[in-house]
């Protein structure tokens, strides 16, 4: 589901951070001279726009693209490579002779976190200042605003959303009220852990495993001298805002778009935090064993449908929390996860559960490239949250863990295979979506 989140919340000065990016230029082939300066001018603004709209968790292509079209406007030559890690940005002028006017820019930065706020304020700075509303100083500035430090309101916001979508993801798997409660329980503590990796970089690293050991740790006390819990399921629960389902698929697409480097980095960057999650769980699990500690395991679903309705409202309420939708997308944000849910839920019942991620993945890739050309805003904030609730982390974490608990080849391998098929379906769909609603916009 969400790793989202791969997607994750956390601005790992990895994800996307809600302070100032980095973009540290390492290469500077070229020195302008006063008479360059608007051409220097327009190289700055187009490298500052690049190198948020990565951070704020655009895909390679979909970065490259835009990039190419706002220089195209602004007058110059671009040739953008980007990565999950960084990016290269060769300019040149196209009014002066060749070789005069190279400009290479080597910019490293923190892998993105999706923010639709930000995303959308970025696209419509940039449409601002290649349609001439704003100057070029006017521009700079208006991106440099979005790199306010973020509230102390907002930080909360952040972690109760944790614990708002795990109880959420709970609720919608139908769990008893103490599955429900422990969740989301768990969920505000892993929050708390990612807060204070933000301001500690020696947590960072460990941060994933630190957040599955203290979920699993929760999870096995209350099992043990509360009451009996879908213990795996409860754990994948308290993770979810961790999993790397949103990356994973995007590591799947930007190969299917000859990213190879990009998505072969994104690809490798999720199996290696799915890898974290699980070592930390073990890890708290054998503590456990050691311990002498036994939770007591059941496996129950009571809940009527009732219980999954509201849940699939606090869950689309969290997810726009989660991926920092402004207050005048919010409803839509939510009504795209809803949708996407219920549609691949409808589908797959009818037709199976790969049929209704495909058809889930088609409409709503089709609905973002409509609403971007429509609206003239970017379509991401009716994609992304349109298949948050379809990508495969918490399969992925759950094959493992039980490969692992059960020291079974085969487990292992039925779980590959369920995740496999989940991204099939949603690549094949997002594909056919885009050739069903072409889109004129690259967001």
């Amino acid at each position: 589901m969400a790793s989202t989140m791969s997607s994750r919340l956390r601005p790992r000065a990895s994800a996307c951070d809600a302070v100032a990016p980095s973009f540290a230029v390492r290469s500077r082939v070229s020195i302008f001279s006063p008479a360059s300066e608007r051409y220097a001018a327009r190289v700055e603004f187009v490298v500052d726009m690049a190198g948020r709209l990565h951070t704020y968790g655009t895909t390679a292509q979909r970065l490259e693209a835009a990039v190419v079209a706002v220089a195209q406007r602004l007058k110059l030559d671009c040739e953008p490579w980007s990565n999950p890690t960084g990016m290269i940005l060769s300019f040149s002028d196209p009014s002066r002779p060749p070789g005069e006017s190279d400009t290479t820019r080597v910019v490293r930065l923190a892998p993105g976190q999706t923010d639709l706020h930000k995303l959308c304020e970025a696209d419509r700075i940039a449409e601002d200042v290649t349609s001439g509303r704003l100057d070029l100083a006017g521009g700079r500035a208006a991106l440099e605003r979005l790199d306010r430090l973020p509230s102390a309101r907002w930080r909360t916001m952040q972690v109760l959303a944790f614990g708002l979508a795990a109880a959420a993801l709970a609720g919608l798997l139908r769990l008893p009220w103490l599955d429900i409660a422990t969740a989301g329980l768990t969920g505000l503590a892993i929050g708390l852990v990612e807060l204070l990796s933000e301001r500690r970089p020696l947590m960072k690293e460990a941060s994933d495993a630190l957040a599955a050991v203290v979920a699993t740790a929760v999870v096995v006390l209350v099992a043990a001298f509360v009451g009996p819990l879908n213990l795996n399921t409860v754990i994948i629960a308290s993770l979810i805002v961790l999993l790397p389902g949103l990356a994973l698929t995007n590591a799947v697409n930007e190969l299917a778009s000859q990213h190879l480097v990009s998505g072969t980095a994104r690809f490798a960057g999720a199996v290696m935090t799915v890898l974290k999650l699980t070592i930390g769980t073990m890890t708290a699990l054998a503590v456990a064993q050691l311990l002498g500690i036994e939770p007591e395991v059941r496996y129950s679903r009571p809940q009527p449908m009732w219980v999954e309705g509201g849940a699939l409202v606090l869950a689309t309420f969290a997810f726009g929390i989660l991926f920092r939708a402004g207050r005048r997308d919010f409803a839509i944000v939510m009504l795209a996860a809803a949708t996407g849910y219920l549609i691949s839920r409808t589908a797959g019942q009818a037709w199976g559960s790969e049929a209704g991620v495909f058809v889930a993945a088609l409409v709503m890739t089709a609905a973002g490239n409509i609403y971007a050309s429509w609206r003239h805003r970017p379509g991401a904030l009716i994609r992304v949250p349109g298949i948050i609730m379809l990508v495969p982390g918490s399969t992925s974490l759950r094959g493992l863990l039980t490969f692992v608990q059960q020291q079974n080849l085969d487990v292992g391998q039925a779980a590959l295979i369920t995740v496999l098929n989940i991204l099939l379906a949603l690549i094949a769909g997002m594909l056919f979506g885009n050739l069903i609603a072409p889109t004129r916009r690259s967001l």
